[in-house]
């Protein structure tokens, strides 16, 4: 599988993660991101032995969109060291049954993860091991049945954006997890990481990478924000 390499040098590695890839090894024991990316810098630099490349951050299994890696240790420490104090720009597009209560906005909730069921739950702050989780969204367009928005995530809680919308009546496109009741199976969530935005780890310049969804349903409704065929 070719994957979209949108920006590289010698401590970046910015791709666009296909969909329904698992970014690392799984239970499932499919070919992983890493793996893959690995391998493509040993072919196209004829490297001998390991490759060095560090996970820094995630996107589920079924999400596709811009991802970053680190090349060395020095690059991995400062973006992860990043990612702590939340100085990512993450910003996401989404496509949810309905529309939100208001055109734009900011969600804050407490969640937990069941790690057994792997489902992440809205739960009082009060709750132990529960953390906060904060994203802004607005509505960009919307049509009777599907709205899309952008989100801007401040925190990066597992499965955050998923549960959030739910929690307001917004179900993303295809979520089986979060949207059982109004999503069929075999229908490919409309979610999408769309735009990064750090301090580079060594030019200690900001670096911007952006990707959009394919042209397919429901993206292609919304023909300004997805990819040319």
């Amino acid at each position: 599988m070719e994957i979209p390499i949108l920006y590289e040098d010698n401590h970046l590695l910015v791709v666009e993660k296909p969909v329904n890839i698992p970014v690392q090894e799984d239970n499932t024991r499919d070919k992983d991101l890493l793996t893959m990316l690995k391998e493509d810098i040993k072919i196209r630099y004829q490297k001998p032995g390991n490759v060095f490349l560090a996970l820094v951050h995630r996107l589920d299994r079924p999400v596709g969109g811009v991802m970053v890696f680190a090349k060395t240790s020095k690059a991995a420490s400062r973006l992860s060291d990043a990612i702590r104090r939340e100085a990512f720009e993450k910003h996401y597009l989404a496509v949810v049954r309905g529309q939100p209560p208001q055109n734009h906005g900011t969600l804050e909730d407490h969640l937990l993860k069941d790690h057994h069921k792997n489902k992440v739950h809205v739960v009082s702050s009060k709750t132990k091991k529960a953390k906060k989780a904060v994203l802004d969204y607005e509505m960009i367009e919307e049509n009777e049945e599907l709205s899309l928005l952008s989100i801007n995530l401040q925190t990066g809680r597992p499965h955050q954006i998923r549960v959030q919308l739910a929690t307001i009546g917004c179900p993303i496109y295809g979520d089986q997890k979060y949207g059982h009741k109004v999503n069929k199976p075999g229908q490919q969530i409309a979610l999408w990481s769309h735009v990064l935005t750090f301090e580079h780890p060594t030019k200690k310049d900001m670096t911007k990478s952006e990707s959009l969804p394919p042209d397919v349903y429901p993206w292609h409704l919304w023909p300004n924000f997805c990819k040319r065929r």
